[in-house]
């Protein structure tokens, strides 16, 4: 699939409304070759406003001691989601990913730091049904060569 097949339209994310329990691992270190993963559980709210075209999100992680929310917002002329994440030890948006969906599958790509170093960031999402979800990050050094460093697996409460 190219970037041209995905197309962001109003209610794309309306699928995580509601109360989730969500499973995550993340990676403890990034870009040394490491393969040991933090497992850790969170409670996740999400909301739909403006007709579908704003997704709101607040996830909850008590044994990390913060939360943080995800701002989508839906740009109708180029049919593209801008992504936001915000922390709740910062208060800040991080700067967003864009992207849409072809079928259940969400792509979304953007540019950040990690650990003061550039790196290219990709969100993918998949819709597993009515109850299920699947959302994972990678980074890139050179936008070619992928490390997935955080997964949640999300499950309806």
């Amino acid at each position: 699939m190219s970037s041209t097949d995905f197309i962001g339209r109003p209610h794309d994310f309306d699928f995580l409304v509601g109360r989730w329990k969500v499973a995550n691992r993340r990676l403890r270190r990034r870009f040394v070759g490491s393969d040991d993963w933090e497992h850790f559980e969170g409670v996740q709210q999400a909301w739909s406003h403006l007709d579908g075209v704003l997704s709101v999100d607040e996830i909850v992680l008590p044994t990390l001691g913060f939360s943080g929310a995800s701002v989508r917002a839906l740009d109708l002329a180029r049919g593209q989601w801008a992504i936001h994440w915000i922390h709740s030890a910062q208060g800040t948006l991080f700067p967003p990913v864009h992207g849409g969906w072809c079928g259940d599958r969400g792509e979304f790509r953007g540019s950040d730091e990690d650990d003061r170093r550039p790196v290219q960031v990709r969100f993918v999402w998949q819709r597993l049904g009515p109850d299920q979800a699947h959302w994972e990050q990678a980074f890139s050094l050179d936008g070619t060569a992928w490390e997935l460093n955080w997964v949640m697996a999300l499950s309806r409460l």
